[in-house]
Formats: C-alpha cells, structure tokens, sequence
C-alpha cells in the first residue's frame, strides 16, 4: 500500500505553555483536530492531494480561533484584507490572491485562479472582479467581525505601529495551511491569512507567494509557512528547502532544519513552516515559543501539538 500523508498548522509564535486557559487551548486543538480528521477521511478515500489540502484549509478558515477567513484581522481602516495561494506539485501549477475582501474561503477563490485563468496571482479589485465573475458569494464585514481581533486593533490603530498576529501571548495566532502526499503520489500545499492586525497600504506577505510562504514539487517536497512575513519573502523560504533537497541532496528534515533553524534566524526572521515529501515523511519545525500543528499518516501516526515537544 502506497503511503498518503497530511500535515496542517494554524500558526507559530509566541506560544508560551501556561500563559492560554486550558478552554482556550482545548478549543485549539479541537479545531486542528476537526480540520485534520475532515481532510484525512477525505486522503483515505482517494481525493487527490489539491483537494485534501483546499479541504482543510477551509475548516480552518471557517474557524475563528485563526488568522484566516473568519477569524481575519483588521487593517488599518477597520476591513479585512486576506490572501492566500495553493500549488499542485504534480504540474508545478499555482494559484494566488491578494488583498480580497468579504471571500468567505480564499483558498478556494487562489484554486479557481489555477483551474480557471491562465495566470498565477491576482490581486486587490481584479482579483474581486474574477471572484463575481464565477458568482462567488462577497459576505458582509460582520461575518468576519471577532471582538478580540477587534479590541486588538482598537489598542494599535491611532498609531503607525502594526502587529504581527503572533507576536503577542494574549491574541489569537494564525496563518492556516496545509500539505499533503494523496494515494497517487502526488503532492500539494495551501495557505491563507488575514496578515497583520493595523497593516497599510495594501501590505502583502509571504502566503500568497508560491516560493515564499508556499511551494510544492513532486520532485522534492510540499511547504507551507507561517511567521513573520517580510523574511520569509526574503529568503523565498518555502522553495529554498526544495532547493536544498533537489540542488544539495539533503532530506526533508535536514533541510527544513537549516531553513528555519539556520537561515531564517540569521536574517531576523521568526516563524515556522510545515513539509511533506514524496515518500510520506513530514516535518513541522519552528523557531517560536510554539506552533499549531497536526498531522495524519497512512501508517496511523497521528499528532496534534501546540508547544515544543
């Protein structure tokens, strides 16, 4: 029997064991564990890895507790702002969008962009205008209103300062994605956000960049990140552990490590990123206090974790 895998996470950052109410962590987890098992059934039925990766991006979205869909932060003006993008490993081709309001699955609205136009990435009122185009349904700001992320920006908003949304102990965390080996062999990764609570000027970061905060090659690996989005652009993070596969011969692992323990330390940056490859292996590293993260194999490893271990 042919492995098939699917790692997800809702975040890395300032996740310090102790300082979340044990309500708060249970309803982390139990959100991880719902998107996980939901996308799982769906791998153990033969979906292919595009769609198993689309479906638990969405549960996450639909979910409040992150920084995605629903639960998306609010921008300097008091919007919302979501990006988010997905890569088919099998084919090398992509699908992104930037900037898009009142989408209630902007994963899903990033897949259409890959099946459904000859382009990669598309942004801001084009993007908008390609999402009527397919009479995709544009929700009121109040199903994305969260008191929390509200009060968040309420303390931030009369200053030029912005927040990274894993950068505070007391706030929701963020940034959701997925990867994922279906039964074919075939590899995929997605990822969606609502970026940084008080962020100006159409402010973009790495989730929506295929090579940056997502990468996927049949090749090599699937990657999805999360954390500070500025360095993660900087060092193309996503495809530089598929290169470091492909170019140096080292193992998912190995190269995972040295992106986030090594390379993305030594320009400042902060974060982590989950990875499949095409032999069924997965790793979640992180040079945060935490991470959410799940992941789900074939073989019946299964592992829901915030904290280090």
């Amino acid at each position: 029997m042919k492995k098939y895998t699917i790692a997800i996470h809702g975040g890395a950052g300032t996740l310090v064991k102790g300082n979340m109410t044990s309500e708060k962590e249970k309803a982390y987890r139990d959100s991880l564990e719902l998107a996980l098992t939901n996308a799982y059934a769906l791998l153990e039925n033969g979906g292919s890895a595009m769609e198993v990766v689309e479906e638990a991006v969405v549960q996450l979205e639909n979910s409040p507790l992150f920084n995605a869909g629903k639960g998306s932060v609010f921008t300097s003006t008091g919007t919302h702002e979501m990006d988010a993008s997905i890569m088919d490993g099998s084919n090398l081709k992509a699908g992104a969008v930037t900037t898009i309001t009142g989408i209630k699955n902007p994963i899903s609205l990033a897949k259409d962009v890959m099946l459904h136009t000859e382009h990669v990435f598309l942004a801001g009122g084009g993007a908008m205008e390609f999402a009527k185009s397919l009479n995709y349904e544009i929700l009121d700001p109040s199903y994305f209103h969260d008191d929390l992320r509200y009060q968040q920006w309420l303390s931030i908003r009369d200053t030029d300062g912005f927040q990274l949304d894993h950068s505070t102990r007391d706030s929701k965390f963020g940034t959701v994605g997925a990867v994922a080996l279906d039964q074919a062999g075939n590899i995929a990764a997605a990822t969606s956000t609502g970026g940084m609570t008080n962020k100006r000027y159409g402010r973009v970061g790495d989730s929506p960049m295929i090579g940056a905060g997502t990468y996927a090659n049949n090749l090599t690996c699937a990657v999805s990140c999360t954390g500070s989005g500025e360095y993660f652009i900087r060092g193309v993070v996503a495809y530089e552990v598929s290169a470091l596969m492909e170019f140096k011969g080292l193992s998912l692992d190995e190269a995972a490590s040295e992106v986030i323990n090594q390379r993305l330390l030594k320009i400042g940056g902060d974060g982590g990123l989950i990875a499949v490859d095409v032999h069924g292996n997965v790793t979640m590293p992180f040079n945060t206090e935490g991470m959410y993260r799940a992941m789900m194999t074939s073989e019946g490893v299964k592992k829901v974790s915030i904290y280090k271990d």
